[in-house]
């Protein structure tokens, strides 16, 4: 049993150039992976990163696409570079010079206000963001000078780290949950100085705990296409396995529940990745039931259809 050849699933840690939109990174390996005169690839990104920042942007192809949640939920790790001497009003090199600052702090001094920033915090994201205010994007507003109210938000930094200060230039290494914006960070930290806090690099080095490297240049990507495609499976680490035979693959991939009547009912859920041989079904969640443990089908793979339907 097979997936059809033309069927392309699976993930790519692209390291995003500086410059590049999410977009545009997602359209460049649909290039890489489509053939002529077939039906294009259905592809997207696990985590929008600016067009300023480098780094990991998780893209997943195919049916691959269906778990994309899993990386925009997931924690991320940046190294963030910012200028506390000023601040523009994209709160990036990218923006317009709208405040400058002549003092100076000491390294202790950073140092003493970084644990401020650690735990659950309340954030307002730029204003020159894709967030969504009454159904158009922020950054479309903030562009034409319309006045922008962005509300805070709840994120959690799970660590930051003084990497180096050299004034007035700040490295940190930040690990946080979905929904923190680092330039707010890099704002907030030198709002709290009486000082500015702009941009000047920022890298994403994690979605998800997956390892730095794991990543690979467009350069790379071109020259081998096939070993820089992770498997679907290693996306979803996470989950257990389950590997079913024939009839109940099929009956799996209709959305049947299936009663597993080699096991003893279990008060435990878990997430299921769902095999038949090495091709993989879906997933499911496995619950207890009267007798036996039974599995509820929750997200079935087209390609999966195609060979068993």
């Amino acid at each position: 049993m097979t997936i059809a050849d033309n069927d392309i699933i699976g993930i790519v840690f692209l390291d995003k150039p500086c410059g590049w939109t999410s977009r545009r990174a997602v359209n460049e390996v649909i290039r890489v992976f489509s053939r002529p005169g077939q039906k294009r690839i259905k592809a997207g990104h696990a985590g929008t990163l600016d067009p300023l920042a480098t780094g990991m942007l998780p893209i997943l192809l195919g049916d691959a696409t269906r778990f994309a949640e899993m990386g925009l939920n997931a924690e991320k790790s940046y190294r963030v570079s910012f200028d506390l001497s000023y601040q523009t009003d994209t709160l990036d090199m990218e923006g317009e010079v709208c405040a400058r600052f002549d003092a100076e702090i000491s390294r202790v001094q950073l140092e003493l206000l970084l644990p401020g920033f650690s735990g659950e915090i309340e954030q307002v994201p730029p204003a020159f963001s894709a967030i969504r205010i009454d159904g158009k994007r922020a950054h479309d507003l903030a562009r034409k000078g319309e006045r922008v109210a962005m509300q805070g938000r709840r994120i959690t930094i799970h660590a930051i780290r003084l990497v180096a200060f050299e004034y007035p230039l700040v490295t940190l290494d930040v690990s946080c949950s979905k929904g923190t914006y680092i330039r707010s960070l890099a704002r907030d930290i030198g709002e709290c100085l009486g000082m500015g806090g702009c941009v000047t690099c920022l890298r994403r080095l994690s979605t998800g705990g997956w390892p730095e490297a794991l990543m690979v240049t467009p350069e790379q990507l071109v020259a081998n296409r096939e070993s820089c495609l992770m498997p679907l499976s290693q996306w979803l680490r996470d989950f257990y396995h389950l590997i079913l035979p024939g009839e109940l693959a099929r009956r799996f991939v209709q959305g049947q529940r299936i009663q597993l009547k080699d096991t003893k009912a279990d008060a435990e859920e878990k997430n299921m990745a769902v095999f038949a041989e090495d091709i993989l079904l879906g997933t499911g969640m496995l619950k207890g039931g009267m007798r036996h443990m039974v599995l509820h089908p929750d997200k079935i793979m087209p390609s999966a259809q195609k060979v068993f339907l």
